[in-house]
């Protein structure tokens, strides 16, 4: 009898077992998984042409911008002094183009005297420049664009002085039709000249790209700054996206254009929709998975971007999203 109570009670604790294990495997196979990604926005650096002082920064962390809104002043004597200099040539020539006909012989060669003098000064200082810059660019300070600029200059400001050389040789001996031809032409290089360091003087004033947030500012006011030189961040809070990195084998459940439900803790919101807009694979150095011992394969991680499709008012870059799929 007790044999008997004994193998039954070890039948039905077996049979127990095998169910819940049956349970468990079925469950298991069915559970949700919860993928975690980060609410993120575009960054805009903002940096100009123009190395020099910063005379003003007109916004502070944090504070939001409108797209135009003034940002930042910067002042550089030394453009501003290549800027006169030119200006000066600009004007000598064009003196001279216009008074070459009608100027006597003396009154020649004062004027292309005296644009001789102005294309040498202008010259020594095109050439300091350069070499600033060659030395900056040296120490991977700036970049190869603003050396181009500043050797472009040079060698402009060193054809003028040449031409101007020969047109005080050519003044000295008596103007003649070619006279008048090159005038014309040192006029026109030297309202060039005159442009190329206007443009870089332009952008002493640097506007924001777009309305958002000031997310940070590198550089303070006084301290100086060089080309391409990131000086402040303004982040696109209006237009946040939702960044996913997935396994490949979970990505069947994300297709471009699908909408997917996210929920936002930090908002307490659920089932919020976003739309996914991209779909790329990571960098293979550290995305891959290797199951291969169990008889499996590589998983790969695809990076997925996914927009609110509607407004969502407190979603800032930084929350985090919580998507759930079924495995």
């Amino acid at each position: 009898m007790k044999t008997k109570i004994l193998l039954i009670s070890f039948i039905v604790i077996l049979l127990t077992i095998l169910t819940l294990s049956i349970l468990g495997i079925i469950f298991m196979n069915d559970k949700d998984i919860v993928l975690q990604g980060q609410i993120e926005a575009e960054e805009y650096n903002i940096s100009g042409l123009l190395p020099g002082r910063i005379e003003r920064i007109y916004v502070k962390k944090g504070e939001s911008v409108n797209k135009n809104d003034t940002l930042i002043y910067i002042i550089s004597q030394e453009v501003i002094a290549e800027y006169e200099a030119q200006k000066a040539l600009e004007n000598a020539a064009s003196l001279q183009s216009d008074k070459i006909d009608s100027g006597t012989r003396k009154e020649l060669i004062s004027i292309t005297k005296e644009l001789w003098d102005g294309t040498k000064s202008d010259m020594k200082l095109a050439k300091t420049t350069y070499n600033r810059i060659k030395a900056l660019y040296d120490d991977s300070i700036v970049s190869k664009q603003r050396l181009d600029e500043a050797e472009a200059i040079y060698k402009s400001s060193l054809a003028a002085e040449r031409a101007a050389y020969y047109q005080y040789q050519m003044a000295q001996e008596g103007a003649q039709e070619q006279d008048k031809a090159s005038a014309r032409a040192m006029a026109t290089a030297a309202q060039n000249n005159s442009e190329v360091v206007k443009a870089l003087l332009n952008d002493a004033i640097l506007t924001s790209p777009i309305s958002g947030e000031v997310a940070a500012i590198s550089l303070n006011e006084g301290e100086l700054t060089s080309i391409g030189t990131s000086i402040m961040t303004i982040l696109d809070i209006d237009n946040p996206y939702l960044v996913l990195n997935v396994r490949e084998d979970l990505l069947q459940h994300f297709q471009m254009g699908e909408t997917i439900l996210c929920y936002i803790p930090a908002l307490g919101l659920k089932d919020i929709p976003f739309t996914i807009n991209y779909i790329s694979p990571l960098g293979s150095f550290a995305t891959w998975k290797a199951t291969k011992e169990t008889g499996g394969y590589d998983l790969k991680t695809f990076e997925i971007q996914a927009v609110p499709a509607t407004k969502v008012y407190g979603l800032r870059p930084g929350m985090s999203g919580l998507i759930t799929v079924r495995n």
